[in-house]
């Protein structure tokens, strides 16, 4: 499937939104006075990244370095450059998109595949990933800069292999989760020290893997804008450029906003919202049933999976019938897989609850009990500022609502909290978005990621 013409559109959004705001017990009067408030403040009052300087990558960057940029400098994504010559001087020039923790997982799962039948055959190229597979262009991928669609490229291996009556001894599993399984420790020699893998770069998994769009604004943009691209329509950053100059100035997420939101202890207004108890603004959204978890028992590829499946940021660990909470994983903890070979090199038995204990034992700040720290919680009626606190002070995308047994009943994310203080007058959207689309065609649409 060709991705970059997979859902070309921003989706439809209004049905989250919609129920937020009907649940909202707040007065009218109020929500008018901060939407207003907010659509006349602009977007260079923001406070800048805390480095002053916003973290790029060049697009010739391999996958293992990426990570290890995104994990040193302790961010979920950063935007690419591109280095090919002759490009234009423009934003859409100068930058190829935006890499990220969730792109990085769907390359290990659909490269663990394509490893699979590099194990049995000796080299990706052996295994039948050549003319008669690929074409010519595909060779040329291979050889240079890595796979430039590695899913076509996985069924193209996968079907060299079996015409050629090629036979693994590890197994040739079917999707990259069960590949992943069957490799083992030998997943990390192919998939990060052989060619074509050790030679991706993070500009080939931009154009193939990535699911939010990648569209600039400007200085004078208002803050409402921001706040309803962060929560209405469902991204996670948004890119800031002056507008006579192409370079990203900053990159506001929805943590930074979160934290933003949090500054404004003191104020009437927000006083007021955040002394409000969840159940008043609507929240947790999602039912008990609706919430996605994955058990302790699970493998952790089988949880990274599940976040990909459903374009989720994390998911709590839980343990027997009544779902208690027991930690969490989050996308971004693939990083460890990556960076630590020497901890998780055997696939074939690794649980989610061996994951969080490796962790736990290696990480300085985890504790004494062997796991990593628990994830943030809160009961159903627990005020929406202590959420914000909670949230802000632990850097994390989400907040489990439990009940006194620690049964997970809900999650409220950052796009949640900040659902709570905006309303969108009708069509205030519409000519950044008609921008927007414009754009995205010219460059090739990127699906939409949830928060």
């Amino acid at each position: 499937m060709d991705r970059s013409k997979e859902n070309a559109e921003f989706p439809s959004c209004d049905a989250y939104f919609e129920a937020i705001q009907s649940k909202k017990k707040l007065p009218l009067s109020l929500q008018e006075s901060l939407t207003a408030a907010f659509a006349q403040i602009p977007v260079s009052s923001f406070p800048e990244v805390p480095t002053g300087r916003v973290i790029e990558i060049p697009g010739d960057t391999s996958v293992l370095e990426a990570v290890r940029i995104l994990s040193e400098h302790n961010i979920r994504a950063a935007p690419v450059l591109n280095l090919e010559p002759g490009a234009p001087a423009d934003w859409q020039g100068r930058y190829l998109g935006v890499v990220d923790y969730s792109a990085i997982i769907l390359w290990v799962l659909e490269n663990a595949e394509l490893a699979s039948v590099a194990l049995s055959a000796g080299s990706a190229t052996a295994a039948g990933v050549g003319m008669g597979a690929v074409g010519a262009a595909g060779v040329a991928a291979l050889g240079v800069t890595g796979p430039a669609a590695v899913a076509g490229l996985t069924a193209a291996a996968l079907g060299a292999a079996v015409a050629g009556g090629l036979t693994a001894e590890k197994g040739v599993a079917k999707d990259g989760l069960a590949a992943a399984d069957h490799l083992g420790e030998d997943f990390y020699k192919v998939l990060l020290q052989q060619e074509p893998f050790k030679s991706t770069t993070v500009g080939s998994i931009v154009e193939s893997y990535h699911w939010s769009p990648f569209v600039p604004i400007t200085l004078d943009t208002s803050m409402l804008t921001v706040l309803l691209l962060l929560s209405k329509y469902r991204l996670r950053n948004v890119p800031v450029i002056e507008p006579d100059k192409p370079v990203i100035k900053n990159f506001i997420t929805q943590t930074g906003v979160v934290k933003g939101l949090q500054q404004c202890k003191g104020r009437d207004w927000f006083d007021y919202i955040s002394a409000l108890p969840l159940s008043d603004l609507g929240l947790p959204f999602m039912s008990i049933d609706e919430v996605i978890t994955v058990k302790s028992d699970d493998l952790i590829l089988e949880a990274f999976k599940c976040m990909k499946d459903n374009k989720i940021g994390g998911v709590p660990v839980v343990e027997g019938p009544k779902r208690k909470l027991v930690g969490s994983v989050s996308i971004r903890d693939i990083r460890f897989l990556l960076l630590r070979p020497d901890l998780f090199s055997d696939f074939r038995q690794l649980t989610v609850i061996e994951f969080m204990k490796t962790l736990g034992s290696t990480l300085p700040d985890s504790g004494n009990n062997c796991l990593v720290k628990p994830p943030p919680t809160c009961a159903p009626d627990t005020s929406l500022g202590s959420v914000i606190d909670s949230i802000a002070s632990r850097i994390t995308h989400r907040i489990y609502v439990v009940d006194d047994e620690l049964e997970v009943v809900g999650v409220v994310t950052l796009r949640d909290v900040i659902s709570c203080f905006i309303h969108e007058p009708p069509g205030y959207c519409d000519s950044y978005l008609a921008y927007a689309m414009e754009n995205l065609e010219g460059k090739g649409a990127r699906s939409v990621e949830k928060s």
